[in-house]
C-alpha cells in the first residue's frame, strides 16, 4: 500500500483514477477546490481535502500530517480557448501553481510524482502517429503551460532526485457504471454529440473538406478508465527500486489508431436510435487534420495497451452514465 495524493481527484479523470487507486489496495487523500470537481464524484474509500494545490505551505502541511508517500497531479487549468484569452491564469496555476506543488513534495522528502499532461504540447506534429520525441510546439497557453511543468519535472529529477511520470493524451472520454463526466461549460466532443443527442443544442462540425477518408478530422480518443489504469501503472513504475524511472519518463497514450468526428456522429446515432442534429461549419483555425499519438512506449515500458479502444464502448459507458445521471453529480 501506497499513501497517495491526487490534486483534482474530484474531477473526470481524476476521480475514476481515484478509484483505480483504492480498488488496488493504495491509501488516497483527495486535494480539490471543487470549483470544477464534484465531491459527490469522489469514491468511497477516499478522503477529500478541499483545498488548493497552488498554495505551497497548506500542501506541505498535509502531505506530513498525511505521510504521503506519492503524487498525482490531475488538477490544472485545461480549456484551450479559454487559455489563449486568459494566460496570466494558466500561468499561475498550471506553471506557479505546479512549481508550489513540486517545492511542497521537494521539503517533504515526497520523492513520487505522476503528472497527467497532454499531447497538446506536440501543437501541429509533422508526423502521425506521434513519438514522445517529437518537438513540443504548443499552439495555446494550455499546452505551453504543460509543457513548461514537464521540463520542471525533468529538472526536480536531475537536481532532487524526483523520481516521475509524465503521461501525454489527447481526448479523455467514456465511464465507469460509477462516475461519468459533469463539465460547465463542456468543451469536449463526445458528450456534446450526446447533448445533441439528447435534445440540446445541435452540434456545429468544423469542417468537412479535410483530407481524411471522410473529411472530418481525426483524433485519438481514449477511455478514462484505461487512462486511470495508465496513472497506476505509472505510479507504481515510480517506486525507489523501480529503475523505468531513474529519468524522468514521459510516454503518450491513445487508442492505437484514431476516429472521425463523422464516425462519431454515426456511432452516437446507432446507439440512441437516430441521427444526431448537427450542422457543418467552417474550419478552425489550428485544427490539424489527424491527431494521432503512438503508445508504443507506454506498452514496453509501463505494460500498458488500451483495454477498451472501440467507440462502441467509449460512447456506449459515456451514454449509460449519462441516462443513470441525468442531472449529472447534483452538487
Amino acid at each position: 500500500m501506497t499513501r497517495i495524493l491526487v490534486t483534482g481527484g474530484a474531477g473526470y479523470v481524476g476521480s475514476v483514477s481515484v478509484a483505480a487507486l483504492v480498488a488496488a489496495g493504495h491509501s488516497v487523500m483527495v486535494l480539490d477546490d471543487l470549483t470544477t470537481g464534484h465531491a459527490a464524484a469522489v469514491p468511497a474509500g477516499a478522503v477529500l481535502r478541499r483545498g488548493s494545490y497552488t498554495d505551497e505551505a497548506s500542501v506541505r502541511s498535509l502531505l506530513v500530517a498525511s505521510r504521503i508517500e506519492a503524487i498525482l497531479h490531475c488538477a490544472a487549468r485545461s480549456l484551450v480557448g479559454e487559455s489563449i484569452r486568459e494566460p496570466a491564469a494558466y500561468y499561475r496555476d498550471n506553471v506557479a501553481g505546479g512549481v508550489a506543488l513540486l517545492e511542497a513534495a521537494r521539503k517533504t522528502g515526497v520523492k513520487r510524482f505522476v503528472f497527467s499532461s497532454t499531447a497538446a504540447v506536440y501543437g501541429t506534429p509533422d508526423e502521425t502517429p506521434i513519438p514522445e520525441d517529437a518537438p513540443l510546439r504548443p499552439i495555446n497557453t494550455y499546452g505551453e503551460t504543460k509543457r513548461t511543468l514537464e521540463t520542471a519535472l525533468a529538472w526536480y529529477g536531475r537536481a532532487y532526485g524526483l523520481r516521475s511520470v509524465t503521461l501525454r493524451y489527447f481526448n479523455v472520454a467514456g465511464a465507469t457504471d460509477e462516475l461519468g463526466e459533469d463539465h460547465d461549460p463542456e468543451t469536449h466532443l463526445i458528450p456534446n454529440v450526446l447533448k445533441a443527442a439528447e435534445g440540446g443544442p445541435e452540434l456545429t462540425v468544423f469542417g468537412e473538406d479535410y483530407p481524411t477518408p471522410d473529411g472530418t478530422c481525426v483524433r485519438d480518443y481514449i477511455h478514462v478508465a484505461d487512462l486511470a489504469d495508465a496513472h497506476l501503472l505509472a505510479l507504481e513504475a515510480t517506486a525507489p527500486t523501480d529503475a523505468r524511472t531513474n529519468e524522468a519518463l514521459v510516454c503518450n497514450l491513445g487508442s492505437g489508431g484514431g476516429f472521425s468526428v463523422r464516425e462519431v456522429l454515426n456511432t452516437t446515432a446507432a446507439l440512441v436510435g437516430h441521427e444526431v442534429p448537427h450542422t457543418i461549419g467552417p474550419r478552425r483555425d489550428g485544427d490539424p487534420p489527424v491527431l494521432v499519438a503512438s503508445s508504443d512506449r507506454a506498452t514496453q515500458i509501463l505494460g500498458w495497451r488500451a483495454r477498451r479502444p472501440s467507440l462502441d464502448e467509449i460512447i456506449g459507458s459515456a451514454l449509460e452514465w449519462r441516462r443513470r445521471n441525468p442531472g449529472g453529480y447534483r452538487d
